[in-house]
């Protein structure tokens, strides 16, 4: 048995046109097959709606539908699932109105394109990122071709317009729906989106307008950079499309381990190797660094693993405001040969109780220097 058309749009039989027409819209919008998960199921239903609509909509059909129902004379005449709307005049643009033109592809950026970035990773030493250096680089990438100046035709002929997208790179086609007309977009397919057409391509470039050149560059690199630092050089990219400019090129820098040194942030680290005697004793020993040696003085007494700091001798920052510092932690060298002559000090130095180790803890040694 037919669904009643009041039931299916959901309205009162007392609803006036402009209640109809609502009711109509929400349920469109709701039911379109092109925007429900379940297609099946909602072009049924949407079928209902759109016979239900195109009744009630019309006073002279919906007059006859509430006097005889779907038995009516003329009253179902002409309603067909998905053809055009008939006597719902106005109406046919509300899918524009609910979901705006949809596109499927599109043409291409008309006008100048700006070229691509490129990436090129390049290691440095530590000395580099301390000192600053420059580094000449080569890399491939896609140049302007001179001939054609990027336009892709050949010296002295013409680019012309496409004769089938009339310049604008896309094609149109215009259906009609039961919502109104639906408005797909494609790339035209004959001049690819440029919009224009090259009938004598340049030699060089075989039209493309631009072709793949080896470029050498000098890559200037201020002291105090870092691990992962990025230099930017401004147009040398890819070289850009219809006139556009080229890109940029992004130079990612690595530092590459050190055999003495180790770097935190500005601050640097090195291993000092110490005699015994100048433990025991105390003295004065020269510290490496990459602006010269820097003295340090080793009090008597001094342990293994003690870390002397030596401000203003670390890394440089990228601006100059300041310098790190340089950490030196001493290491106990003991020889693994010894003369004669050494041995035997040596063992007369353990006669005299050089061979003892005092194990007291710190505060014991405190408590000890309270005691009269």
């Amino acid at each position: 048995m037919p669904t009643d058309y009041y039931t299916v749009l959901g309205v009162e039989r007392g609803s006036n046109e402009s209640e109809i027409k609502r009711a109509y819209r929400a349920l469109a919008r709701k039911f379109h097959p092109d925007v429900a998960q379940d297609k099946a199921a909602a072009e049924i239903h949407f079928k209902e709606i759109n016979e239900a609509y195109e009744v009630l909509s019309d006073p002279q059909k919906r007059s006859m539908y509430d006097r005889f129902g779907h038995t009516g004379n003329g009253a179902s005449a002409g309603m067909g699932g998905f053809g055009p709307f008939g006597a719902s005049e106005g109406f046919g643009d509300i899918f524009d109105m609910f979901f705006g033109a949809r596109q499927a592809g599109g043409a291409r950026q008309q006008g100048p394109q700006r070229g691509a970035d490129l990436r090129y990773d390049l290691q440095i030493t530590l000395e580099d990122a301390y000192r600053g250096a420059e580094r000449e680089i080569s890399f491939n990438h896609l140049a302007v071709c001179e001939t054609c100046s990027g336009s892709g035709a050949k010296p002295g002929t013409l680019i012309q317009r496409c004769d089938r997208c009339g310049g604008s790179g896309s094609m149109r086609a215009v259906r009609q729906t039961p919502l109104g007309q639906f408005v797909t977009q494609t790339t035209c397919v004959k001049c690819n989106g440029e919009g224009t057409l090259v009938p004598t391509p340049c030699e060089t470039c075989r039209g493309r307008g631009r072709l793949e050149r080896t470029r050498t560059l000098t890559v200037k690199i201020p002291a105090g950079v870092d691990d992962g630092s990025r230099i930017r050089i401004s147009g040398n990219g890819e070289g850009g499309g219809r006139g556009g400019p080229a890109g940029d090129l992004y130079v990612y820098l690595s530092i590459a381990p050190h055999p003495r040194f180790r770097r935190e942030g500005t601050d640097l680290y090195i291993d000092l190797p110490i005699a015994f005697t100048q433990a025991a004793l105390g003295a004065t020993v020269e510290v490496e660094s990459f602006d010269g040696g820097s003295p340090l003085q080793i009090a008597p007494g001094t342990q293994g693993g003690t870390t002397f700091r030596i401000r203003g001798k670390g890394m440089p920052t990228v601006r100059g405001a300041a310098r790190g510092d340089l950490l030196a932690t001493v290491h106990v060298a003991v020889p693994q040969k010894l003369s004669r002559q050494e041995r035997e000090l040596l063992e007369e130095f353990a006669k005299a109780g050089g061979d003892r180790i005092d194990d007291r803890s710190f505060f014991d040694r405190v408590k000890d220097a309270f005691i009269p």
